[in-house]
């Protein structure tokens, strides 16, 4: 019998769940925070998500959490620091990108906030659309954010949203139902 060069091989990052690398994603952004010289502790824990969220919006399973006197600095811009130590773990531990939504970065629960404006500013954003028959464009957004003002807005019988653009560029159109069908 011949033996399996298949099995020999490790299984593709994508093949493991994520259970079996929250040990390095927690490490490896500790390591991150170590070498850039920030005063912040990292914590994982599993989310308990909040009933209201139920399976409409992104409620990810395990949160990492960063707290400390530096953690301002990880909020400015709107997070782009958070949002960047949050890929480049991500990625550096080859975690498959259809993982990406089961595991979020988040520092003085600014995510949960930032959900909350974005729902907020979709709602608000659909009844200007409702109102004068004028397709409205939102500004750039991440993946993530634009994923949760589409699902803000995908029981909205009265607007449809796409997404055009590209790379950072990449924004969410919020038009009538009756446009976006023509």
């Amino acid at each position: 019998m011949e033996p399996n060069p298949a099995a020999a091989r490790p299984a593709k990052s994508s093949e493991q769940p994520l259970e079996d690398r929250l040990a390095k994603i927690e490490s490896l952004a500790r390591q991150v925070v170590e070498s850039g010289g920030f005063d912040l502790t990292v914590s994982l824990s599993r989310n308990q998500p909040p009933e209201a969220a139920g399976t409409d919006f992104e409620s990810p399973e395990f949160i990492l959490e960063f707290s400390g006197p530096d953690a301002n600095l990880l909020l400015e811009r709107n997070g782009e620091l958070l949002n960047a130590i949050e890929y480049v773990v991500l990625k550096a531990v080859r975690l498959d990108e259809d993982h990406f939504g089961k595991i979020a970065f988040d520092c003085e629960d600014w995510r949960r906030l930032r959900l909350e404006e974005l729902r907020l500013m979709a709602q608000v954003a659909a009844e200007r659309v409702i109102e004068t028959g004028d397709a409205f464009p939102l500004g750039p957004m991440s993946p993530r954010e634009r994923r949760i003002i589409h699902l803000a807005l995908r029981d909205q019988p009265r607007v449809r949203t796409l997404s055009e653009g590209t790379g950072a560029d990449r924004k969410v159109v919020i038009m009538p139902a009756s446009e976006a069908k023509s």
